[in-house]
């Protein structure tokens, strides 16, 4: 335990000023500010159809980038010295990235109607907010490129600026855009927000012009592009199939319950994520790089039982305060007419216990790049959730079935997760000295 808080003490907290932590605490009051207006002057049922928007959106920006972020900040970091490698590096992201932005862009705006049939089951016509979505997707591709650039040179005082400078503009135009056209307001803020960053991020790149004439087609390396592709892969499995199990989840609820229980679910999940964001931040700053360093399994074991050691009762104790003001944080948050969601606490906040326990020992796929293993255990995880989901919802005819479906998904997860790291976890040490 104490290995564990003077490593926190001294890398982690060193970090706070990083993107990533900077980022985190920017996003999550901007998504309190946005959230507390949309219950105001949207209600329940349009917080739904913006989620639905949502997860529509992310998984389209993360194709269209083909996931390729952590991948660049990694390779421009390693080849920032090596004027060779690093042309081939920006060269071969930019311009696959600007192929698959461009074609994604006329795939949504040519079909914004079908589109539109898909995420917002019987409802308005909100073909036009894909359209304007496709418009803007390419400034949203190239902000990516630019920030993966700026992180890999370790940029990262410009990098908080900016994100505070972008979150701040964001959530201005969304309030506006809320406050004067409601629902078709936050619709088009949710799909302009993270595209309006580009012109912050702009000013920062003006000052890596040189950077400029290594973009040359003739650098376009296939062999860097396969050796970036596991990044890619396996970013563009969770980001892209999540969402679009969830609004399937999410559009079951509308149709077969109805739209304000599904607002009421939207409203459930925005509270988790955003003490999970400051959850996960911490797991992700501390497990994945000590992973990375560990080589023997007996070091594995000793790391996974001294985090949880150190962190389930402070976990514990900080769930049981949420579940406990759980009413007062739906007040502050959303209004009077989310109150039912005090409903959902308990098996949303148990899920999430388990979900923290389970990523904890998962992040060794990342750390030793188990491929397979990852793609395997998130293949499971999502179809789980959906077949879960959908019994548990017919089973109680209610939307409380989908967070009861969220615990029993993350237990089965954890499950699994045990079963396959469970020689490095549970092997009797004695037998091998």
């Amino acid at each position: 335990m104490k290995k564990l808080i003077d490593y926190i003490n001294s890398k982690v907290l060193a970090k706070i000023a990083s993107l990533q932590t900077a980022s985190v605490l920017t996003r999550i009051i901007a998504g309190l500010l946005t959230s507390k207006a949309i219950a105001v002057f949207i209600g329940a049922e349009g917080l739904a159809l913006i989620a639905n928007l949502r997860n529509f959106v992310n998984s389209f920006q993360t194709i269209a980038t083909h996931g390729f972020y952590k991948g660049v900040v990694k390779y421009v970091s390693i080849f920032k010295e090596d004027t060779v490698q690093l042309s081939k590096t920006l060269s071969t992201v930019f311009y696959t990235g600007f192929i698959s932005t461009i074609s994604i862009s006329f795939l949504c705006y040519f079909n914004a109607e079908l589109i539109n049939n898909i995420i917002f089951p019987t409802y308005n016509d909100y073909a036009y907010v894909i359209q304007i979505f496709a418009i803007v997707l390419p400034f949203y591709s190239l902000n990516m490129f630019s920030f993966s650039i700026m992180n890999g040179f370790s940029k990262y005082k410009i990098l908080i600026i900016i994100n505070i400078i972008g979150q701040i503009l964001s959530v201005s135009i969304a309030l506006l855009l809320i406050y004067q056209d409601k629902l078709d307001g936050a619709l088009i803020s949710a799909v302009i927000a993270e595209s309006l960053i580009f012109l912050i991020t702009l000013v920062g790149i003006i000052n890596r012009r040189s950077l400029v004439p290594l973009i040359k087609v003739n650098s376009v390396s296939l062999g860097f592009l396969k050796k970036i592709s596991a990044y890619s892969l396996m970013a563009l499995f969770t980001a892209v199939l999540l969402p679009f199990v969830v609004i399937a989840i999410r559009s079951y609820i509308m149709e077969n319950i109805g739209y304000k229980d599904a607002g009421f679910w939207v409203a459930m999940t925005r509270i988790s994520k955003y003490y999970l964001m400051l959850i996960s931040s911490l797991i992700a700053l501390y497990i994945l790089p000590r992973f990375s360093e560990i080589t023997d399994t007996k070091e594995f074991k000793k790391e996974v039982f001294s985090f949880y050691k150190t962190i389930i009762p402070i976990l514990v104790v900080a769930l049981f305060i949420i579940y406990l003001l759980r009413k007062y944080i739906i007040l502050v948050i959303f209004t009077n007419e989310f109150l039912p969601v005090e409903d959902l606490f308990v098996w949303q906040l148990l899920g999430d216990f388990v979900k923290i326990l389970s990523i904890v020992i998962a992040y060794q796929f990342l750390a030793k790049k188990m491929f397979w293993h990852y793609i395997l255990t998130e293949a499971f995880l999502v179809i789980i959730l959906y077949t879960t989901s959908i019994y548990f919802i017919n089973l109680f005819d209610n939307v409380k079935g989908a967070v009861i479906a969220h615990f029993v998904s993350y237990i089965m997860y954890y499950g699994i997760i045990l079963l396959i790291f469970g020689s490095s976890l549970f092997c009797l040490e004695s037998e091998k000295d």
